[in-house]
C-alpha cells in the first residue's frame, strides 16, 4: 500500500483552486416543476438535484429535501474506489477480490454475482458490498477518518475499525452534499491522479444519452437496518458528460414501501429530471 500520507498534503486539500479550466460563476437555483411527474412519482418520496458545472446553476425538484442527510450506501463506492486506487489497496480496476465464504458468509438477501470473487471493476458494477468492506479494512479507517472531513463528504463520521460505516448509518451524506463532493472531484479541486478519475468515468459509464454520456452509481438499503422487508430508501448519484461544455452532476434520493419500488426507479427518475434540468429554457 501506499502511504497513508494522502490524506494529509495535496492530495486531498487542495478544495481552493479548480484546475479544470470550467466557468466559476456564483451559484443560482432554479425548481423543477414536480407535476408533470406525480403519476410516476406515486407515493415515493423523492428528492433531486443536479448542478450545471457550466452555468453554475442549480436544479432542484419541487417538494426535495436536498440538504436532510441519510446513509450513502452504495453510493459511496464513489469515494471509496478512488480512495482504494489512491492508496495501492487496488492496483486497478482488474485488481482482484477473493470471496471469504467462512469470513464473509453470504446473507439470505445477496444476489448470486456477489457470491464469487471479484475485480474492483465487477464489485463496483454489481455493487457487491463485501469486496468493498474487505477493502475498507485494507485501506484503514484512519485514513477515511483524514480523507472525508477535508473532503466535506457529508458527516464524514467513521467508527474506528468499522468496515460498514456508509450502511449503517454512521455516516450520512444530503443529496446537495453528494453533488458538491461531486463537483470538487471532477474539477480536479481533490488532487486525485487522473489515473484514477479515468478508472471512475470507466467503470460508473451507464449509457449515452442524446444529451451526453451518463456515469451513475446506485445505492439503497432499509430505512430500518433490521428490517429487510420493510421500507428501503435508494440513490442514483453521477454526473453527465457533454461535448464541448462542463457536466452536469446530480444526485436523486427516494423513499418507498419495498425496494422492488425504488430498484428502478430511481435511475429512472433521476434519467427523467436529468432532461428537465438539461433543458431548461432561460427567461
Amino acid at each position: 500500500m501506499k502511504s497513508a500520507s494522502i490524506g494529509l498534503c495535496a492530495l486531498f486539500l487542495g478544495l481552493t483552486a479548480s484546475a479544470s479550466g470550467w466557468a466559476q460563476q456564483a451559484p443560482s437555483e432554479i425548481r423543477i416543476s414536480r407535476q408533470p411527474h406525480l403519476e410516476f412519482i406515486g407515493d415515493r418520496q423523492v428528492s433531486f438535484i443536479a448542478r450545471d458545472l457550466e452555468t453554475g446553476e442549480t436544479h432542484v425538484l419541487e417538494g426535495s429535501e436536498p440538504d436532510h442527510r441519510r446513509g450513502p450506501w452504495s453510493t459511496f463506492k464513489i469515494p471509496n474506489l478512488v480512495i482504494a486506487l489512491e492508496t495501492g489497496a487496488a492496483e486497478s480496476l482488474d485488481t482482484e477480490l477473493p470471496w471469504d465464504s467462512a469470513q464473509r458468509p453470504p446473507a439470505s438477501y445477496w444476489p448470486e454475482d456477489w457470491r464469487q470473487d471479484q475485480t474492483l471493476r465487477s464489485a463496483f458494477v454489481r455493487s457487491a458490498a463485501w469486496a468493498f468492506q474487505d477493502l475498507a479494512l485494507e485501506i484503514g479507517t484512519d485514513i477515511y477518518q483524514d480523507i472525508l472531513p477535508a473532503w466535506s463528504y457529508g458527516d464524514a463520521e467513521v467508527a474506528d475499525g468499522s468496515d460498514r460505516f456508509w450502511l449503517d448509518h454512521t455516516l450520512e451524506i444530503s443529496p446537495r452534499e453528494q453533488i458538491n463532493f461531486l463537483e470538487h472531484l471532477l474539477k480536479r479541486e481533490l488532487g486525485v491522479s487522473e489515473a484514477s478519475l479515468a478508472a471512475l468515468d470507466e467503470v460508473s459509464l451507464a449509457g449515452q444519452r442524446p444529451d451526453g454520456e451518463l456515469h451513475g452509481k446506485t445505492g439503497a438499503g432499509p430505512v430500518v437496518l433490521t428490517d429487510q422487508d420493510g421500507r428501503y430508501e435508494g440513490w442514483y448519484v453521477g454526473y453527465l458528460v457533454r461535448e464541448e461544455r462542463a457536466p452536469i452532476v446530480f444526485a436523486l434520493h427516494a423513499e418507498a414501501s419495498s425496494f422492488d419500488d425504488v430498484r428502478l426507479f430511481r435511475r429512472q427518475m433521476a434519467e427523467r429530471l436529468l432532461t428537465d434540468a438539461t433543458s431548461y429554457a432561460h427567461p
